[in-house]
């Protein structure tokens, strides 16, 4: 196992809380079974000293970093240029620092994708629905425009606030209210279903997003991008009515392999990475017992 150097380069996660963060179990995990000199550590940043803490790390010299709430936003001013991606996001999650140019991605969208690609399903030429408008669902509504799906549907509880929030994506999307019959005729002639709301997620196991099972056409694919708990009752009930699911680990797995990827031009091992994910969520859920 290769050891911290002077020949180590750093790398890392700046968030505020941070202490909850996954990644660097996950991002340990590839790094070891990579062999790769890097290290990779969670770093608590106040939002008022950001500006500061991304200055910081340029100086220091960090190969690269993730971003998580509530900076995802408010770093995009202070690097040096952004991908399409995270521009049409709005978000930046993974920052590289190519000899001090700080170059912002969102690998957010490449995750989600992964999701669906392991799971052999493709998004040309498909029609979607999404559920909820915040800044998860903008990932997911960019990875599907930009796979070329065939028609998305945004189903969200207060139609006019969501449509101020995507007022960009307007010329791709539909926003509709989930409580509307023309949101379960949309739900009826969609080949894939993502919820994008925190509906359901730990503790608060008991909600999901309002989805008359009934009007959803029997093939239709349906993916829940939490992973807290691992089976949602969004996904109970879909398997329960026969539809084929996932949840978002593979999504987290994969904008972080991207991360990884992006820093060091090594594609990580994800099976790794996956299973460093799930022990780590594992302890989480028995109050921190391994």
């Amino acid at each position: 196992m290769i050891g911290v150097s002077g020949t180590t380069k750093n790398l890392g996660v700046i968030g505020w809380p941070i202490a909850h963060s996954l990644s660097p179990a996950m991002q340990a995990a590839a790094i070891r079974a990579a062999g790769l000199d890097y290290a990779y550590i969670a770093m608590p940043v106040r939002p008022e000293t950001l500006p500061a803490a991304v200055e910081g790390l340029r100086s220091l010299g960090f190969r690269g970093f993730n971003v998580t709430i509530p900076h995802k936003s408010a770093v995009m001013a202070l690097l040096d240029e952004v991908d399409e991606d995270a521009r049409r996001i709005g978000a930046v999650n993974t920052v590289v620092n190519e000899n001090g140019r700080l170059l912002g991605h969102n690998t957010d969208v490449t995750g989600f994708l992964r999701g669906l690609s392991r799971q052999g399903v493709t998004v040309k030429g498909k029609r979607a629905v999404v559920l909820g408008a915040g800044g998860a669902a903008r990932a997911v509504l960019w990875g599907l425009i930009r796979e070329g799906a065939a028609g998305i549907v945004v189903g969200v509880r207060n139609a006019a606030k969501a449509r101020e929030a995507l007022t960009d994506f307007a010329a791709d999307v539909e926003i509709l209210s989930w409580d509307g019959d023309a949101f379960a005729g949309a739900l009826a002639s969609s080949d894939i279903l993502v919820n994008t709301t925190p509906l359901g997620m730990t503790p608060k196991t008991g909600e999901m997003p309002p989805v008359d099972w009934n009007r959803v056409q029997k093939e239709i694919f349906v993916y829940d991008i939490i992973y807290t708990p691992g089976c949602t009752r969004f996904l109970r009930e879909a398997k329960a009515q026969g539809h084929r699911v996932t949840n978002g680990v593979a999504m987290l797995v994969g904008q972080g392999a991207e991360a990884l990827s992006l820093w060091t031009g090594v594609q990580p091992d994800e099976s790794v990475m996956e299973q460093a994910l799930l022990a780590a969520l594992s302890e989480k859920e028995n109050g921190g017992r391994a």
